[in-house]
């Protein structure tokens, strides 16, 4: 077996699992789930329809670099999206369909790794699993970059010593943040460019969660987009992610795409005519009427929005927690004397409400371990259960203060 195999850590909510082994909650409450970041919206009847109207199409072996109508249809959302300049963003040479974010997170980095020399993938710490899962199976070492409120949940790219930059292949971004929410500034994302040019790395942005934002004046900036506004519009060392999960409420589709750099995606595409992982065809039809819709996006929003405006002032009553920039998350610190385990546990056991215990998503280095004492609330739930599931929580903080 591949010994790199060993190197993998049991996914957060195998922890979790662990963690609540034995337990039981009261059976006069119904359970309710805040920790795990499937969205429940339901999925656009007009998507089913398309799937549903080409279920002949199984009959037919997909292409790894999908059809040219559903590069193109990605293609038009981008450029509209993130104001790109007309034709830079090509469906010939700049999209490559995936089975979602996670496939396309991992199959990326074992095809850009080089291990021929010392190898690092750098990431945010809390960070999304599969960035440090593909940098071990690709042979490299994962880099963790705390982040934490005392800069906004963002990376002090600035802070780094060089010599993790010189050593650097592949620095992963996600932004809106999971699970924090904060979105990255263009500034920030001009100064990462700079060091990504200084000392050749790759810039990859998992951007999944940056069509649920707040403000429908605001939509957060996207890593092309900042690429665009000073003229890079070769997106030189730059991708990104993009998925119709969270956007379309359509985990089960597995549809994205990367973008972004056509020298990269060259690469990344003829390792995938090996990985094996084409689209189906009926799924690339729904995708192709999913990105051509936002309709169904705005009222997604719109769902979300209200869980925020009803669920946080009710948790303000014993935590300290605030609105995040995008996404659905909340990443509340625990009340003192809780850590983020025994609070997970207890609550289950007493309330019967499911939250994500920070220090999962998360590494320690030097000592230090950025979401210890933090828990994750995906408002993912109906509106009702997630003011319950607040109100829950309240009572529970009450009670064992």
């Amino acid at each position: 077996m591949n010994p790199d195999l060993d190197r993998l850590h049991p996914y957060p909510f195998e922890k979790l699992a662990k963690l609540k082994a034995g337990v039981t909650g009261p059976a006069h409450l119904d359970s309710i789930s805040l920790g795990i970041g499937e969205p429940k919206h339901p999925a656009p009847e007009f998507i089913k329809q398309v799937v549903a109207d080409n279920l002949a199409r199984l009959g037919n072996y997909p292409t790894t670099k999908g059809t040219d109508e559903l590069r193109e249809a990605i293609s038009q959302w981008a450029t509209k999206r993130f104001a790109l300049a007309p034709g830079s963003l090509t469906a010939a040479h700049h999209i490559v369909p995936v089975n979602g974010t996670r496939e396309g997170i991992f199959s990326l980095v074992q095809a850009v790794v080089d291990r021929s020399k010392a190898a690092t993938v750098v990431s945010p710490n809390p960070f999304y699993q599969v960035y440090e899962g593909a940098a071990f199976l690709a042979g490299a070492t994962p880099v963790y970059l705390a982040c934490d409120g005392s800069n906004s949940f963002i990376p002090d790219f600035d802070a780094i010593d060089p010599q993790v930059w010189q050593q650097c292949q592949v620095l992963f971004l996600c932004s809106p943040g999971n699970p924090s929410g904060s979105v990255i500034p263009r500034a920030t994302l001009v100064r990462v460019l700079e060091l990504a040019d200084e000392h050749d790395f790759i810039v990859a942005s998992d951007e999944c969660y940056t069509e649920l934002y707040p403000d429908e004046a605001n939509p957060p900036e996207g890593l092309l987009q900042t690429c665009a506004a000073i003229g890079r519009n070769d997106f030189a060392r730059c991708v990104v992610f993009h998925s119709l999960s969270k956007r379309s409420n359509l985990p089960g589709l597995r549809s994205g795409f990367v973008a972004g750099d056509a020298h990269i995606l060259e690469g990344f595409l003829k390792y995938r005519t090996y990985h094996g992982c084409a689209m189906p065809i009926h799924n690339q039809l729904a995708s192709i009427a999913a990105w051509g819709d936002e309709e169904h996006v705005k009222e997604n929003r719109r769902a979300y929005r209200a869980k925020f405006e009803a669920v946080v002032p009710i948790l303000r009553q014993v935590m300290d927690v605030d609105f995040p920039d995008a996404g659905f998350y909340l990443w509340p610190q625990t009340p003192a004397g809780m850590n983020d385990e025994v609070f997970a546990r207890e609550l289950s056991a007493q309330q019967n409400v499911h939250v994500l215990p920070g220090r999962y998503l998360s590494r320690t280095v030097d000592g230090y371990n950025p979401g210890e004492n933090r828990i994750r609330m995906a408002l993912v739930a109906p509106l009702q259960e997630c003011v319950e599931a607040a109100e829950r929580i309240v009572a529970f903080v009450r009670a064992n203060s």
